[in-house]
């Protein structure tokens, strides 16, 4: 008499086959969750960009705002923190899946030269922040930009926002 204990051979495809469609069924919306979180952390970091610039223009660029991260993440030189975390100290920054970078906005006036600032750079009078997907598709689906109006916008293809914020939406 043999003793037949286990599992045969058909009894282990079907395990395995069942493992495959509940991955095939968690995997894309893994995907999405991580997305959305990426897409959450770029809306984060242009408020951040936002409230930094108010700041950097009531105390340091007389009411002026910052041309770029670099200037933002530049402490006052009588001493003090930076306007600007150090996880967007310089333009073109990749955050959480998103390539972040500040510039000054369209027609753009100098209000004060890197010797009247706080901190040694120049200050103007409008800002461009964008917020761009570094994978299509993969990091995130949508868009983001900010300017001086404090309002985020965004767009549904991904790709950057012109500073006239065309073919957007506001988000807030």
């Amino acid at each position: 008499m043999r003793n037949n204990e286990g599992f045969t051979l058909i009894e282990l495809l079907i395990v395995v086959a069942i493992i495959g469609i509940l991955a095939a069924i968690a995997v894309p919306g893994l995907l999405r969750a991580r997305m959305s979180g990426n897409e959450a952390s770029a809306i984060g970091s242009m408020r951040a960009i936002n409230s930094a610039q108010v700041t950097y223009a009531a105390t340091c660029g007389g009411d002026g705002y910052a041309e770029d991260l670099a200037t933002l993440a530049t402490p006052p030189t009588t001493g003090g923190d930076a306007f600007i975390g150090p996880d967007l100290n310089a333009n073109g920054v990749t955050k959480s899946g998103y390539n972040i970078a500040l510039e000054a906005g369209a027609n753009s006036i100098a209000v004060r030269t890197s010797a009247n600032t706080c901190n040694g750079t120049n200050s103007f009078s409008t800002y461009h922040a964008t917020a761009t997907p570094a994978t299509v598709g993969q990091s995130g689906t949508r868009a983001f930009a900010t300017n001086n109006s404090g309002a985020i916008f965004q767009n549904f293809t991904g790709t950057a926002i012109a500073v006239t914020m065309a073919g957007t939406q506001i988000l807030q």
